[in-house]
């Protein structure tokens, strides 16, 4: 017996920022302090005014830029350091 449909649903949007740790003319640029905060803590702020995001997700090898994604309401995807690199 096949599933039955069900209702449409709206799409989900999903805001990602990218915040790759291994920037080389501004290294830990994503957890460096900006006007007393952290500089991704600027783009996350912008995805929640936004007001369209279902979830706002943050990409980063760096353990540190995901507690800072927590802190700031964003979710943290552990991205691996071989998708991370300058080639990548």
């Amino acid at each position: 017996m096949l599933p039955k449909k069900s209702m449409k649903t709206e799409p989900r949007i999903v805001a990602l920022i990218p915040a790759r740790a291994g920037s080389k003319r501004v290294p830990g640029k994503n957890t460096r302090e900006l006007a007393g905060h952290p500089l991704l803590a600027y783009a996350i702020g912008a995805a929640h005014e936004a007001g369209i995001f279902e979830w706002i997700i943050v990409s980063s090898e760096e353990e540190a830029t995901g507690e800072l994604a927590f802190e700031y309401g964003a979710r943290w995807v552990n991205r691996p350091s071989v998708l991370a690199e300058d080639n990548s």
